[in-house]
């Protein structure tokens, strides 16, 4: 494919942006070549700046559970603007979307909504903190919950120590109360709570998506849910990525494991800049102005983004079968690339959680960040640029995950395998 004006339109934003791009990942840096600068999107589709189309497995990052530019989404969009883009004041939008997401989590009694996933976790932990009165924190190494100070943490010399930054400009002061442990290993848990008697809350992806597609075992989670109700600390389930993508109830309708806060974003805005974090009523009472937690934002419960958020929510409950079809469509896509990726003598892991699809070229299961980082980073770049040479646009790190939307077809999952067998020969043929 000829990419010359993406090429061309990198150059120039490079001189006035960081890097040419606003989000690191969308440099290619470890897949290699030119980003793609898109033009449009339509369906299952987009369009770059040079004409090229490609079925998109991105979806944004995961909000465009029914496509780009899906017509109910997009009317709700049209509607609000005519009535104004911002207020800073409340609104009945924000009252109706609150009642849609209360009632799919039986964990939250009240939601507040923000602008994005890294202020719905900050703010999260914030509450924890404040409600427990504690200071230090739990995290998991290869589980992302945004870009605050507190959670830019690094491991350090065990599987479980406390944090050192791992950006600078964030001091260590801010990342001293960060305790580190490794996904699906409730020991190195247990050696944070060892080391800390002043542990406030633990964050997890419950069904992590920041290290490619990686679910955290359900008996981890109880052991974890029983490790925090024994030391009076709080879970927070980070569901940005997965929630209302790999299950319509959270990932606690899946494990059985109720958590004491919870975070969202993406499928909640409909493709708008939205974060969410929600409660049981005791816990949310502590924010202010009802309680002395505090959080503010201008633009939180903006009229545009409720009025999306509404639209999409409202559409996925009117077809509660909508996961479990694109879990089968998803599951169809990483399976037939697994077997075209045999016949060519590569290991292959692959993973599905409702929309949500990952997949690892190693010969071991992963079940952690470790495991993700023994994967061949190579092969993924060789395979990412032959896909978006044949038109298929799938995310440009092995750490992300991919998404499946309602607007791709059963023909257009068949035609990804068969040009997977085809870059895969290629490769294997040098």
């Amino acid at each position: 494919m000829n990419r010359k004006v993406s090429q061309k339109a990198f150059q120039e934003a490079q001189k006035l942006i960081p890097g040419g791009v606003d989000s690191p990942v969308r440099a290619f840096k470890s897949v290699g070549g030119t980003p793609v600068f898109i033009t449009e999107g339509k369906g299952a589709y987009i369009t770059d700046v040079d004409g090229n189309q490609y079925v998109d497995y991105v979806q944004s990052w995961g909000p465009l559970l029914f496509g780009h530019r899906d017509e109910s989404i997009e009317n709700a969009v049209i509607d609000a603007v005519k009535h104004g883009l911002s207020f800073g004041a409340p609104t009945l939008s924000e009252t109706k979307l609150a009642e849609l997401v209360v009632n799919f989590f039986d964990s939250i009694d009240k939601v507040r909504f923000v602008s994005s996933g890294t202020e719905a976790v900050m703010s999260a932990i914030r509450l924890a903190r404040g409600f427990s009165g504690r200071d230090d924190i739990v995290k998991f190494t290869g589980c992302y919950h945004g870009h605050s100070d507190a959670l830019l943490v690094e491991a350090g010399s065990g599987a479980a120590t406390f944090g050192n930054p791992s950006s600078p400009g964030v001091p260590a002061d801010f990342t001293k109360h960060t305790l580190l442990a490794e996904y699906n290993n409730i020991e190195s848990v247990k050696k944070c709570f060892e080391n800390s008697q002043n542990i406030a809350c633990v964050i997890i992806e419950p069904i992590a998506g920041n290290m490619g597609l990686v679910p955290a075992d359900k008996e981890f989670l109880h052991a974890l849910r029983e490790l925090c109700d024994a030391h009076g600390a709080l879970l927070i389930f980070d569901e940005v990525m997965s929630g209302f993508r790999a299950t319509l109830n959270g990932a606690e309708s899946i494990t059985g494991v109720k958590p004491d806060i919870v975070t969202l974003g993406k499928v909640i805005g409909g493709g708008m800049p939205v974060g969410a974090f929600g409660a049981r009523k005791e816990i949310m009472d502590m924010l202010s102005p009802d309680g002395p937690v505090y959080q503010a934002g201008t633009l939180s419960g903006n009229p545009v983004a409720m009025a999306a958020g509404y639209a999409a929510l409202t559409k996925l409950k009117q077809n509660a079968r909508i996961i479990s079809v694109l879990n089968e469509r998803a599951t169809r896509l990483v399976n037939g690339m697994q077997d075209a990726a045999r016949k060519n003598g590569i290991a292959m892991q692959v993973d599905t959680r409702g929309s949500m699809f990952g997949f690892f070229f190693n010969d071991k299961e992963v079940k952690n960040f470790h495991d993700a980082t023994q994967s061949d980073a190579e092969l993924f770049a060789k395979f990412h640029s032959g896909m978006l040479d044949e038109g298929f646009y799938f995310a440009c790190s092995q750490y992300e995950t991919g998404f499946i939307s309602t607007a791709v077809t059963d023909a257009m999952i068949e035609n990804t395998i068969t040009a997977s067998e085809k870059v895969f020969e290629s490769i294997v043929n040098g």
